[in-house]
């Protein structure tokens, strides 16, 4: 929903009533995740549940679903013989989850937007099938929550769960009985996390930094530009970046938050900045940590990293020379190979080629 959020939010302040579409399972060949979404408002759609198999579609069961009023759960599958038939050609099945939406059906969706703009975790669980009402939504936060799924119990036990999702920012299905019994699995739930975007940390404010800047905010993340030059650390030639930090980048990564999805790039290749805080970035729980430099600068830095009192498996940590071989020669091109390693790392591609692959294009 964050792709669609800014439209439907001033659909929703200006009164209007539309339908919101949103992916909620998907099998095989899924061309868009759960989560992904599509709202419609008379003859204008914004957004995307499928890549475009089967949006049309979607787009009409969104005016019915607005007319009659009622949340509808439809599932969309490997489309047959006919090419405009209803269905996915990449063999995938998705099911998309479409609710009325206006400000006396989602009283809180402006305090959700309001949430997810200062990056501040929200989470929405909503019933999709059950024993409950279809639609029934609970928004939680780490610290309390608004609306009911319809008992005090199945809230609870929503609630408990969801924080443990919203910390990892996961989003899916979960299972309980009508009264939240975990032991059963006949009420599903679909909780959508809204966690603040993984942070990219960028040491160096270098021309290969901007591009690596431009690119991790194409992929999603809160990116930060660090370099201990006023000079060189300036937003004017850092447009892409959310912050650019003029300080010492191993002070800085010592006293900034390091978490499991935060991103590490260090592009100084200049001992006196990179070795001070490479020994402070494999030091954390950071899910990447990617050091640039030719093979001889990175022999040189191990040595120091060593000298330092690093440990094998701290080293072991280090993505150097960063990014993977594509023969990367421009900062454009140097960008693309550090986030073709970030994708490759975060969802165990091989790298290879897909046309010397065989199986699941989309691993699980």
């Amino acid at each position: 929903m964050r792709d669609v959020l800014s439209q439907i939010v001033r659909w929703w302040e200006a009164g209007e009533r539309f339908g919101l579409a949103t992916v909620v399972g998907t099998f095989r060949s899924a061309p868009r995740p759960p989560g992904a979404a599509m709202a419609v408002l008379a003859a204008e759609a914004v957004g995307s549940v499928s890549g475009g198999c089967v949006e049309g579609a979607v787009y009409e069961l969104a005016q019915d679903v607005v007319a009659a009023g009622q949340p509808v759960l439809q599932r969309y599958g490997v489309s047959d013989d006919d090419a405009f038939s209803v269905g996915l050609t990449c063999g995938g099945i998705i099911d998309i989850f479409v609710e009325p939406v206006s400000r006396a059906e989602y009283p809180e969706l402006g305090e959700i937007a309001t949430s997810i703009e200062k990056r501040q975790p929200v989470a929405v669980a909503t019933i999709l099938s059950g024993p409950g009402k279809a639609g029934a939504r609970r928004v939680i936060w780490p610290d309390r929550g608004s609306g009911t799924l319809g008992s005090a119990r199945l809230d609870d036990a929503v609630d408990d769960d969801v924080r443990g999702m919203l910390a990892q920012g996961l989003t899916g299905i979960r299972r309980y009985g009508a009264h939240g019994e975990r032991r059963l699995d006949d009420l599903q739930v679909f909780v959508q996390s809204f966690a603040p975007s993984p942070r990219m940390l960028v040491f160096g404010a270098i021309d290969f930094a901007a591009s690596v800047a431009r690119i991790g905010k194409f992929l999603g993340y809160y990116v930060v530009v660090c370099d201990a030059r006023p000079v060189f650390a300036t937003g004017k030639r850092f447009p892409d970046a959310d912050e650019v930090v003029v300080k010492w980048p191993h002070d800085y990564l010592t006293a900034t938050n390091v978490d499991e999805r935060t991103v590490i790039c260090v592009l100084t290749h200049d001992p006196k900045f990179d070795v001070p805080l490479l020994e402070v970035a494999l030091r954390t729980p950071a899910a990447y940590v990617g050091a640039m430099g030719s093979r001889r600068t990175h022999e040189d830095r191990l040595v120091r990293l060593r000298e330092a009192g690093l440990t094998p498996d701290e080293l072991a940590r280090l993505r150097s020379p960063i990014g993977l071989d594509l023969g990367a020669r421009t900062p454009e091109e140097t960008a693309v190979s550090i986030a073709a390693e970030l994708i490759q790392l975060r969802w165990g591609g091989s790298g290879l080629p897909l046309t010397g692959t065989e199986g699941r294009i989309h691993g699980d």
